[in-house]
């Protein structure tokens, strides 16, 4: 937990970027480092992509290819010009001496920029991640050293990234850890089904609460309030009518698709005969 400053709100797309670089790493390399980009408000500061870094370290010295990071940022840059450098990463569990010279270099690229550790050996038994942000101490004029403190870390996602966490969190229950992706038939028929698991939990819940065997929630009741004005008032036959329309819509989509790959498919076979 942080002693004060922002809130970092790590994207997961984030977290696997890192994890492949360190599975990716030079043989013999210890850990990978690597710039992190995002956005920064006046209350948090948001990790949305990251690139890997080349270095070298060894006990006594460390170096770091800066113009690699530099063009890979230009790149970056041209592709989504809202985010910039917010700091950078490490895979370990602590911070070393090394840190604290990569730092100075990222401190000259951005405002006090944080540092994020990522346990990707798992050395405390589970991925530790950990951000930090860092500030002199020390007496003026005299040695001054540099001290990390740690930041308050939480883990956020767009829509889209949803889909992809939801397929990581399936192949946990999975004997040979692997999960092929589903049909768009299928997340909808999946959806459907947590919908309706959902449903049940709050009839169940209501219906404690009327009998008397739960106490009443208020929090609890303004939100099942907000969820019911949010229905829209239609007709079951209506509604209907509009679920069959939107699955027709997909089921030609899926179809056009299909054909469309198949034609693909069949158009290379014959150029190369």
């Amino acid at each position: 937990m942080s002693v004060f400053g922002p809130v970092v709100k790590i994207h997961p797309v984030v977290l696997a970027s890192i994890c492949d670089s360190y599975e990716r790493r030079n043989e013999g390399a210890s850990r990978v480092i690597g710039t992190l980009l995002g956005t920064i408000d006046k209350h948090s500061i948001e990790v949305t992509n990251c690139f890997s870094v080349p270095h070298n370290e060894s006990e006594d010295e460390v170096a770091v290819d800066m113009e690699f990071a530099k063009n890979m940022y230009e790149l970056h840059k041209r592709v989504s010009p809202t985010e910039v450098i917010i700091g950078w990463y490490a895979t370990g569990f602590d911070i070393t001496e090394h840190s604290v010279l990569i730092h100075e270099y990222y401190s000259r690229e951005a405002t006090n920029p944080i540092h994020l550790t990522v346990d990707s050996a798992l050395q405390s038994g589970k991925m530790t991640i950990r951000a930090y942000v860092s500030a002199q101490m020390g007496v003026p004029g005299k040695t001054v050293g540099v001290m990390f403190t740690p930041l308050t870390v939480k883990y956020i996602y767009y829509d889209t990234e949803r889909i992809g966490v939801d397929l990581l969190q399936r192949t946990r229950l999975a004997p040979t850890r692997t999960k092929g992706l589903t049909s768009d038939l299928s997340q909808v028929a999946g959806a459907a089904a947590r919908v309706q698991d959902m449903l049940t939990t709050v009839l169940a819940y209501i219906e404690d609460v009327l009998s008397g065997k739960v106490a009443a929630d208020n929090c609890v009741g303004r939100f099942l309030m907000d969820l019911v004005n949010k229905v829209p008032t239609i007709s079951a036959e209506d509604f209907e009518n509009m679920l069959n329309s939107n699955i027709n819509d997909l089921l030609m989509v899926t179809y056009l698709s299909n054909l469309t790959q198949a034609q693909i498919a069949l158009n290379e076979k014959l150029v190369l005969l």
